[in-house]
Parts: structure tokens; sequence; C-alpha cells
């Protein structure tokens, strides 16, 4: 995904504004990015959330739910979305409303 955060500098960068919200299962992060046109997402799940396939799925639902809804998002901004233990648990359905109420409590959403 060309639209990604990677660098640990970067998610450093936007963990230190501490702008961020967070239901039961998701926390997400925001910061404005005027270097940058489209919206960039960073997405991270601990260890003890489950195996590699576990945690790889839960990021390929959260990618997925950024893909649909990017339309709806405002530009240039980056996300940082946190995935807590026993979000693996959780379907999809759940983790599109968790992302779009956090977005909405943001004030991201156009």
């Amino acid at each position: 995904m060309k639209n990604s955060i990677k660098k640990n500098s970067d998610f450093k960068k936007i963990y230190e504004e501490k702008n961020s919200f967070a239901t039961k299962n998701v926390v997400m992060y925001i910061s404005k990015n005027s270097d940058v046109e489209s919206n960039r997402l960073g997405i991270s799940v601990s260890h003890k959330v489950g195996n590699s396939v576990v945690r790889h799925t839960l990021s390929r639902r959260i990618r997925e739910i950024f893909r649909e809804n990017q339309d709806s998002i405002e530009n240039g901004i980056d996300i940082i979305v946190v995935l807590r233990v026993g979000s693996d648990k959780v379907e999809f359905f759940k983790l599109k409303e968790d992302f779009l109420k956090l977005c909405k409590k943001h004030g991201i959403l156009k």
C-alpha cells in the first residue's frame, strides 16, 4: 500500500501529538500532514493479540475498512490504528463501526 506509514520515526511523531480517541477494541491517533495530499494509514497490532496469522488478518481488515471509506475522510491526514487485545474476537462490521465512530470523534469525516 503506497499510502502507508512504515517508518518508526513517523509513528513516534504522530504518537507524540497525543491526539487520540479509543473504543474497547481500537485506538486511533491522527495528525495533519501537509506534505502529502492523500491520507496515510499505519496499523499497530501487539504480539499479545494472537499469532501472526490473526494479526495479519486484523491488519487486512483495517486496511480494507480504510480503503472503503477513504473518500469520506478529509485529505492530508495521517492515521494510526492500534488494535487492542481482544479485537481478534470481534467481527468485521464491529471493527468498521468502531473505525467510523473514531473518525467522527476526531472530526475528520467530510
